[in-house]
């Protein structure tokens, strides 16, 4: 079992960067899939980006050339870095850890992005 705490969140100006982290407790951390999922007012969570344990990425349409997913599995940390911040950027951004038929999913961090 692991149980992921997403930080780094906060309010950036448009064009602007943040770098979010996930952090995980457990000691197979390195076997898990993670993922970045955001969440604005009013819309469905919807993916962002996807790492597997083999350390492939994915993400999606509206975030790439932008946002980069990366672990470090000797931390158990998953991170995101955000560049080139839009306003429709903003939302709760939440990570999520997947093994087998585990999902865990930690409490998310607020990412506002306005002038």
């Amino acid at each position: 079992q692991v149980q992921p705490v997403e930080s780094g969140g906060g309010l950036v100006q448009p064009g602007g960067s943040l770098r979010l982290a996930c952090a995980a407790s457990g000691s197979i951390f390195r076997m898990y899939t993670m993922d970045w999922y955001r969440q604005a007012p009013g819309k469905q969570r919807e993916l962002v980006a996807t790492i597997t344990s083999g350390g492939s990425t994915n993400s999606a349409d509206s975030v790439q050339g932008r946002f980069t997913i990366s672990r470090d599995n000797a931390k158990n940390t998953v991170y995101l870095q955000m560049n080139s911040l839009k306003p429709e950027d903003t939302a709760v951004y939440y990570c999520k850890a997947s093994r087998l038929m585990y999902r865990y999913w930690g409490p998310g961090t607020q990412v506002t992005v306005s002038s």
